[in-house]
């Protein structure tokens, strides 16, 4: 009986060794996949890095910077009132460096990171959306995932634009309920949609949140929000407008893209970004009180992060405080944004249905052209835009993306136009598939 025991223990001893020895020769590497596959966008990197992806723009900020050494007329800083190197911004941000430091106030907001200013910055930016209430975040882009994370519960269901920035649809992903994706500004999608959206929170007792853009930061074009409004009307549901490129160069206080287009009231959830018009960091969302109280005690990445520094709450203020009482640096850029739009219109080129400041220059072509124009752009012409391609947009577009800001002139204006006819004729006639210009790629 012992002999038989000690057999069964061995045998269970020997296939335990052969499993764990087999798990070790057959068990993965988490990096394993980073050598296989570095990613769409990572794939590139060998060729693009330090000249088409994680440039350098050195020197003050504004329409003219150096890039490798050489002065360019820069077209792809989100500084759209020209606040970055405002004067009294400039004295504001330094003098709250120097009063207070980066390290005021320390620790979370729930905890001890709260200040008079901080709740001041709060109630003038909701006010100046027409909103009760408003909270402070710390990043956009975490900040509007945390947002979404904290407003939709299991039962509750998803309806968002088809063209939503990624921050959106990376909220999306969190939520653990239904969600649907309707067509790009569609209203007959949406309407679909939402007729799916109501049988499901039927069955499941939740709500029902419509997420869109104020302004879509790639194509320059508004989100229907009038259209959405509409729809509130006839279907329940609360609706989230992401205006990161609204606020500050839409409506007719720079109120944002609902006011622009007079439903700024049908908004339940309003999200505006310190990276766009304020020149800055941070974000903000504003709302009923309940509704921002909520979030304030529901919000992950702020519960459990650092409050927003102090120089930037200080320097958030003036910025708020200038975009009111300055009524100069809207018309300063909606000049520029005219000028520019209305000139590249006029020598044939495609700008899309942009109406707003973002202008994107859309033309047909591989990677290989659309490396080949930029590099063209910058190096003959000293124009440093941002380039857009495949898998951001579909395959045999390329997008040079242009933002226009108050700093701009019309000489700056005149000037891209002509350069921009001249590359779109070049990219027409085929020469940027001849292998001079292969040569002639940047080495990096």
């Amino acid at each position: 009986m012992e002999i038989v025991r000690l057999l069964l223990n061995l045998r269970k001893i020997s296939i335990n060794y052969i499993t764990d020895h087999y798990n070790q020769l057959t068990m993965g590497d988490v990096f394993d996949k980073i050598l296989k596959n570095p990613g769409p966008l990572g794939q590139y990197a060998k060729v693009a890095h330090g000249y088409y992806a994680f440039p350098k723009l050195e020197g003050e900020l504004g329409p003219k910077m150096k890039f490798r050494g050489r002065e360019v007329l820069v077209w792809s800083l989100n500084n759209y009132l020209g606040l970055a190197n405002h004067p009294e911004v400039r004295k504001a941000d330094t003098e709250a460096t120097r009063d207070w430091g980066m390290s005021y106030p320390m620790g979370a907001r729930m905890m001890t990171g709260e200040s008079n200013y901080h709740e001041q910055l709060e109630q003038e930016l909701a006010t100046f959306v027409e909103k009760p209430a408003g909270m402070l975040l710390n990043y956009g882009y975490q900040g509007i995932m945390s947002v979404l994370d904290a407003l939709l519960g299991r039962h509750d269901v998803l309806v968002y634009d088809a063209e939503s920035h990624a921050c959106l649809v990376d909220g999306a992903r969190l939520h653990s309920g239904k969600r649907f994706v309707y067509k790009h500004n569609d209203m007959e999608s949406l309407e679909k949609q939402l007729q799916h959206a109501v049988h499901v929170a039927d069955q499941t007792g939740g709500g029902i949140l419509v997420v869109t853009e104020g302004v879509f930061g790639m194509s320059g074009a508004q989100g229907n929000l009038k259209g959405i409004a509409e729809l509130k009307k006839k279907y329940k549901f609360r609706l989230l407008v992401d205006d990161a490129h609204g606020i500050g160069t839409m409506g007719h206080h720079l109120g944002g893209t609902g006011q622009e287009q007079g439903v700024q009231k049908d908004i339940d959830v309003y999200f505006g970004t310190f990276a766009k018009s304020f020149a800055s960091i941070g974000a903000f969302v504003a709302g009923e009180p309940e509704v921002m109280n909520f979030l304030r005690y529901n919000t992950r990445s702020q519960i459990f992060a650092k409050s927003l520094p102090m120089p930037l709450v200080i320097g958030g203020l003036k910025r708020l405080e200038l975009m009111r009482t300055r009524p100069e640096l809207k018309e300063n850029l909606w000049k520029i944004v005219d000028a520019l739009q209305t000139g590249l219109r006029k020598v044939g080129l495609n700008i899309g249905n942009t109406t707003s400041p973002v202008t994107p220059v859309i033309l047909s072509g591989n990677p290989q052209e659309a490396s080949q124009v930029v590099y063209d752009i910058r190096e003959k012409h000293g124009i440093f835009c941002s380039v857009v391609l495949y898998p951001v947009i579909p395959k045999g577009t390329i997008i040079l993306r242009l933002i226009p800001t108050a700093s701009h002139t019309m000489e700056d204006v005149e000037y891209t136009i002509k350069a921009f006819a001249d590359v779109a004729h070049k990219l027409k006639e085929g020469l940027y598939d001849k292998e001079k210009y292969a040569d002639a790629m940047p080495q990096t």
